[in-house]
């Protein structure tokens, strides 16, 4: 009790009934310290004997209760002291179950309207069961006919099984990435010769968002306040950035308005006012990945400070509503704090002000770059009549007998491979005629295709394409026997290989964008790493659909961004194939052939006139 001008007030008890693990943990210490130090609260921490030996009758009785799951807790004993003694919930009991099956969390986010990736449910009662609603081939799997193109992203249903993986298209070279909690500096791994989903339970299969390597953390402390922080992704390159103190580096980043609203709508959805959720920022949208329910944020004293109020007026708003409005004038953790005086440079904006009194600012860096060493390009072409090279073009054009066609995917690629092989003569035909030299001609360059096709035992890798371009067509009878539609008789192979990235190529892109990162931001280290990190600057990477400009960009990024491991993660996770932006490469490169043509033209004119002049 404490007495005050004669009145007495009652101490509002909040009971701390969560494993002592958590209890002893750094954040909920500062934050139950400074809920101490207000002088409203008892605070009555239940302790892991009681918890799990004692019976709920025996268990305090307590105005308040912060109770939460964590390995070993008897949630189940939690709602039955809840349901005896009615005290104020912070987070209720009952939708903790939800938590720990991704099924049901996704579940509830559409429920409430909250934007989450696309997805589909596998789901097996046994280990390894065939199941005919599950298709999966070299670079997607189809789930119920909803087909997912690698990348994509497997999590098992089970909310404590931390083992997610990401699976990446041929055409950046195949392989998996498997996710895992923190151990000491990793946090995932790279397998590039595994490319089969497992089987072994029940899985969730979405689609992979391409963050710019960052992922945002969300913390709330009741439907009206959040903090956010950013970190860098486990899917780049699986290292794990630590601050001195060993804690995993994060920055704080402000949320948008329609962030804010996803806060508060996923704090209401789960019935959870102290909840932890994780965002993923992709194309000008954001979609809740994973809700973690009790999560409080580490080593930012602000956070600790805002906690504590906000859940001081959530505690006398149920138990007290005659003081919630009474807000201290000062924090009373505060009062003998020094106040920091700010020195330096003022800052306005993003721009700089020292001593001359002119601001500067930058407002981008703009670089257009070439891929490194390379082997060199090959091509093959020929003419093609067959009609199962024809109806290949068709396939992969929409049906549009005038449309060209690409064929680069491990699929594509297999398609035509198999019409190749049945088209290629067993014998090689004599050349004694001009018709039968041709035979042979066009028979050697099918072989050729084929054998091309056929290296390595697999289309792994981005060095191999196919152009198929109508050349004629005709007119047939529609199949419904009304008019008359178009139909290709002849097109254009073009087989384009090699061109492959080199080694020294590799190194001489990802050197350049480490010259690139210390020269930008001399003497800082990460200093663009943390740039990206907090969103404070927009870091784009562009490449165009070739084998070696990837590579090349995925390197480069590599050596920007100061990141560890191989490149097909690095590839997939940072660098875009935007095509307005190919568009003006494209448009850039017709112009410097047309300029070098008339460079041509003018040098050929120049020699004609001076062999005029010397009678040649």
């Amino acid at each position: 009790m404490d007495v005050d001008e004669g009145r007495v007030h009652e101490k509002i008890t909040v009971g701390v009934c969560v494993m002592e693990k958590k209890v002893f943990s750094a954040p909920m210490g500062q934050i139950l310290d400074r809920l101490k130090a207000f002088g409203e609260f008892e605070i009555i921490h239940f302790g892991d004997k009681v918890i799990t030996e004692d019976p709920v009758e025996r268990w305090p009785i307590c105005d308040c209760l912060i109770a939460f799951y964590s390995s070993g807790y008897p949630l189940e004993k939690a709602e039955a002291y809840a349901a005896l003694r009615k005290p104020y919930l912070v987070n209720e009991l009952e939708p903790q179950h939800l938590l720990h099956d991704r099924r049901k969390v996704y579940e509830r986010l559409e429920k409430y309207r909250i934007s989450i990736p696309r997805y589909a449910l596998v789901n097996r009662e046994v280990p390894y069961q065939d199941l005919d609603y599950f298709v999966e081939e070299e670079d997607y799997i189809e789930v119920h006919g909803n087909r997912f193109w690698k990348p994509f992203v497997e999590k098992p249903v089970d909310g404590d099984d931390h083992s997610i993986m990401i699976y990446y298209p041929s055409s950046a070279g195949s392989g998996m990435k498997v996710l895992f909690r923190k151990i000491g500096n990793r946090s995932s791994e790279f397998h590039p010769d595994v490319r089969r989903v497992r089987r072994e339970g029940s899985y969730i299969y979405e689609e992979f968002l391409p963050t710019g390597g960052t992922d945002v953390k969300v913390y709330t402390v009741g439907p009206e306040y959040a903090h956010a922080e950013a970190r860098k992704s486990p899917v780049v390159d699986g290292v794990v950035v630590r601050n001195p103190d060993g804690k995993e580096v994060r920055y704080p980043v402000l949320l948008t308005p329609s962030e804010k609203q996803m806060a508060r709508d996923v704090c209401i959805a789960f019935r959870q006012a102290v909840c932890g959720f994780d965002l993923l920022r992709c194309e000008g949208r954001s979609y809740v990945c994973d809700v973690n329910g009790w999560s409080f944020v580490k080593n930012s004293h602000k956070y600790y400070d805002d906690a504590a109020c906000v859940l001081r007026k959530m505690f006398l708003d149920a138990k007290a509503p005659h003081l919630s409005s009474v807000i201290p004038p000062t924090l009373p953790w505060k009062v003998n704090e020094p106040v920091q005086q700010s020195e330096g440079l003022t800052r306005q904006g993003s721009g700089i002000i020292g001593t001359f009194g002119q601001s500067e600012e930058l407002r981008c860096v703009i670089g257009v770059i070439r891929h490194g060493d390379r082997t060199p390009k090959q091509k093959v072409k020929l003419n093609v009549t067959e009609e199962r090279l024809l109806n290949l073009m068709l396939k992969y054009n929409g049906g549009r007998p005038r449309a060209e066609t690409k064929l680069k995917s491990a699929v594509q690629l297999q398609d035509l491979l198999d019409a190749t092989r049945a088209l290629v003569p067993r014998t090689r035909p004599g050349r004694e005629s001009d018709s039968e030299a041709e035979d042979f001609e066009h028979a050697e360059k099918l072989r050729q295709v084929k054998a091309v096709l056929e290296e390595g035992g697999h289309f792994s890798g981005i060095y191999r394409k196919v152009q198929l371009k109508p050349l004629k067509w005709i007119k047939v009878p529609k199949g419904n026997g009304e008019g008359e539609e178009e139909q290709p008789v002849e097109a254009l192979m073009v087989l384009k290989y090699g061109g492959v990235l080199t080694h020294a190529g590799r190194k001489q892109a990802e050197e350049l964008g480490r010259y690139f990162r210390n020269n930008m931001y001399p003497g800082e280290g990460t200093g663009l790493l943390r740039l990206h990190s907090t969103y404070r600057h927009d870091l784009k990477i562009y490449s165009s659909d070739e084998g070696r400009v990837q590579m090349s960009a995925a390197a480069f990024a590599k050596g920007l961004l100061d990141l560890e491991g191989q490149l097909t993660p690095i590839l997939v996770s940072l660098v875009s194939k935007d095509a307005s932006m190919l568009d003006g490469l494209d448009d850039a490169s017709t112009e410097i052939k047309e300029a070098k043509l008339r460079l041509n033209e003018i040098i050929t004119s120049g020699f004609n006139r001076i062999g005029k002049r010397v009678g040649m």
